[in-house]
């Protein structure tokens, strides 16, 4: 499939990876549907993109407002065939320390939006990709999803963030056993330490301090660099059922 061809939902599409992914298909000349929670700006970045793109308030974690979300689009765009899951928070809790126990709710919450929210847009798409008309290579669609190096080196505190990533890591493989009849390919990216807006807020000193943690390129990724990698994925057919570590050789300290 080409980046033309793509008719893309992209939850977290109002910034960070999802917002620099939008981008890049829709230069390229396919259509993007930005699904996130920030109405300001996700509406403004659709509007910036202009007719092949739009945004669509979405609660990835409720099932009647992905359904709405999937409905409306196909409404718009006519079909469905690449979904790119990007919408995910993280919090900093150890599981016991000098302020007591991790709280369930917080633990909860991250495995409610990164994991299962996930699984929820995953499950819902798949049922619209299987309507479509094979392309040239048999394929109806692709699923990429974003986990993180914190599936595998999770740090202090980190427990909730590391379990939903390890959780998207490990379901990607059967997922895509799931659906291969289908002609529908699920991937997983996991990147290192990237330039998001989870680091936005930090001092520029400390941001160098973190990228110089990993080996080469010594810096934070790039959110064009995840964008660029969904290409690669999206243009390959045999790439399917993997998780791809995009994170410049780094393996996260315990702290």
């Amino acid at each position: 499939m080409n980046l033309e061809n793509c008719i893309a939902v992209i939850t977290g599409g109002a910034s960070g990876l999802g917002e620099a992914t939008a981008r890049k298909i829709v230069a390229s000349g396919g259509k993007a549907v930005l699904l996130d929670l920030n109405e300001e700006r996700g509406n403004s970045i659709a509007e910036e993109l202009g007719e092949n793109a739009i945004y669509l308030k979405t609660d990835v974690t409720d099932e009647q407002s992905v359904e709405h979300t999937l409905n409306e689009e196909i409404h718009s765009f006519g079909k469905i065939n690449t979904v790119v899951n990007c919408a995910g928070i993280a919090i900093a809790e150890k599981t016991y320390g000098k302020k007591g126990t991790h709280q369930l709710t917080s633990f909860s919450k991250v495995i409610q939006i990164n994991l299962i929210g996930t699984f929820n847009v995953i499950r819902l798409a798949a049922e619209k990709m299987a309507a479509n008309e094979p392309n040239a290579s048999e394929e109806r669609g692709i699923i990429i999803n974003t986990a993180s190096v914190a599936a595998f080196e999770g740090q202090i505190g980190q427990v909730a963030y590391s379990a939903s990533k390890g959780g998207v890591a490990a379901m990607t493989l059967p997922i895509a056993r799931d659906l291969a009849p289908l002609g529908i390919r699920v991937m997983a990216i996991a990147p290192g330490v990237f330039m998001t807006p989870m680091f936005d807020t930090l001092p520029e000193k400390a941001q160098e301090e973190l990228g110089k943690m990993t080996p080469f390129p010594s810096r934070l990724g790039k959110p064009e660099e995840y964008a660029q990698l969904v290409q690669s994925i999206i243009e390959n057919p045999m790439l399917n059922g993997e998780t791809i570590r995009l994170d410049g050789a780094i393996r996260m300290q315990p702290k």
